[in-house]
């Protein structure tokens, strides 16, 4: 089989690894089978799609609808290299998925809006789908309603016309979207379980995205929800993508 390619953006190492991690054991794959790319670390090697079956784009501390000139260089570069890569896999129509972090660089580059009206904390939100996501093979046996783990200050309020809207929550109104056959960005992370949420936490405390004094009281919230439907979103789209 062809292996996926993980274009990741996480400077922290246990953060890093543990997002790997949680690819491998919910998309069902081996290490061999998900090469993983670390985009914050240095440029983007060059890459050839049909080396691989599809490529996911990792959650990230970067924030896309952040101005300019308050991005970092690294932010700048990897967003500058995500782009040109997306001409590519747009214009084949390949096979891609970006979490959380997807809707903003997938999103942006097909002209969405992305802005701060529809943050959402961190911890567990109950997604709908929509009548097109109930029909979306990517979304096979994943049920019209279900928990899944969010937290991001930014997100879509505008999607261009010919976005297929997938899925939403009551405070965010695009959690999910496609583009042409076999383009994908969701704003929850289907990666994420409870102790990978822990992880972050701890990890992230300092980063904005809760007061760090919180972060007790969120770990206790995690440790009382069932996150188990998103995961079901990686194993649809490694079985449905995966190329011999």
């Amino acid at each position: 089989m062809k292996p996926f390619l993980l274009l990741a953006t996480r400077a922290e190492d246990a953060a890093a690894d543990d997002e790997y991690q949680a690819y491998l054991r919910y998309c069902g794959l081996r290490p061999e089978e998900l090469v993983r790319v670390r985009l914050e670390a240095g440029p983007m090697p060059a890459i050839t799609l049909d080396d691989y079956s599809g490529v996911i784009v990792g959650g990230s501390p970067f924030t896309s609808s952040d101005p300019m000139e308050e991005k970092s260089q690294a932010q700048r570069r990897v967003e500058a290299e995500l782009s040109v890569l997306l001409d590519r896999i747009v214009e084949e129509d390949f096979p891609f998925l970006g979490a959380c972090y997807g809707v903003g660089t997938l999103g942006v580059h097909q002209g969405a809006v992305i802005d701060r009206r529809f943050g959402e904390p961190v911890g567990p939100t109950e997604i709908r789908l929509t009548p097109d996501g109930e029909q979306d093979p990517l979304l096979k046996g994943v049920p019209s309603t279900f928990e899944a783990f969010v937290g991001h200050k930014e997100a879509c309020s505008k999607l261009p016309g010919h976005a297929v809207l997938l899925a939403s929550s009551a405070a965010c109104p695009v959690h999910m979207f496609r583009i042409k056959n076999n383009l994908y960005a969701t704003q929850f992370h289907p990666e994420l379980d409870v102790d990978g949420l822990v992880t972050r936490i701890g990890i992230y405390k300092d980063a904005g995205y809760f007061p760090p004094h919180a972060a007790d009281e969120l770990i206790g919230t995690a440790r009382r929800s069932s996150v188990t439907e998103p995961m079901r979103v990686l194993r649809n789209f490694a079985q449905r993508y995966a190329r011999r």
